[in-house]
């Protein structure tokens, strides 16, 4: 993927300010900074929910990872997985997000968390009574109206990521563990596969999944 439009200049400050937390100058905030009140607006959101606490850390991080991986933005998945890493969330597991339905290392909750974070963000939404109401009971109203708001906000962050050919940047390289690739369903490629044959869900060879 490839950026669809050129990146904007920023201040020397601004530059050396972001490379010193991240070690580098995010992409979507170098599009997004052709217009200054969309930069600053959507930057003040992010910080936002990132203040949010009353849901848990672990299942809002796999969500968001859950809706790029389907979304298909590379940058999203790249930057929560490196954000794992500074959480000091379970890397094993957050490794195994974009195959989340083959592995066998998260729990029933977590599950049903990603489960509901694909269905947020299909078109239409396929969210149902019993899936909401499972989550509800478990997590308690606060809990699940974070959750939610979460996951809407990673649909607006990785659909705007998409649309501008904004990629993986390598963030996620610090990881150690190689973030696995999303298993391709897509009819013609399981039919090019051959009967035998299962999705590949081997990790990509950068290190981040092979939607960027």
């Amino acid at each position: 993927m490839a950026l669809r439009i050129t990146k904007a200049e920023l201040p020397a400050e601004v530059q050396e300010e972001m490379i010193r937390q991240l070690g580098a100058v995010p992409e979507p905030f170098e599009v997004t900074a052709h217009n200054p009140k969309v930069a600053r607006d959507t930057s003040e959101m992010g910080g936002k929910v990132n203040e949010w606490d009353m849901a848990d850390e672990s299942l809002k991080t796999f969500a968001h990872m859950a809706v790029a991986a389907l979304v298909g933005c590379g940058w999203c998945l790249d930057i929560n997985y490196f954000q794992a890493l500074n959480k000091d969330l379970d890397l094993t597991k957050a490794s195994q997000v974009p195959r989340w339905r083959e592995s066998e290392v998260f729990t029933p909750l977590e599950r049903d968390v990603l489960d509901y974070a694909e269905a947020m963000t299909h078109t239409p939404p396929t969210v149902t009574d019993e899936r909401y109401a499972s989550l509800l009971d478990r997590l308690g109203e606060a809990a699940m109206v974070e959750l939610t708001a979460s996951v809407a906000f990673a649909n607006l962050a990785t659909r705007n990521n998409s649309a501008h050919g904004i990629g993986s940047q390598g963030f996620s390289d610090a990881c150690g563990i190689p973030l696995s690739a999303r298993p391709d369903t897509r009819p013609d490629a399981l039919s090019d596969a051959g009967p035998d044959s299962l999705p590949d869900a081997r990790p990509a060879k950068s290190g981040v999944a092979s939607t960027a």
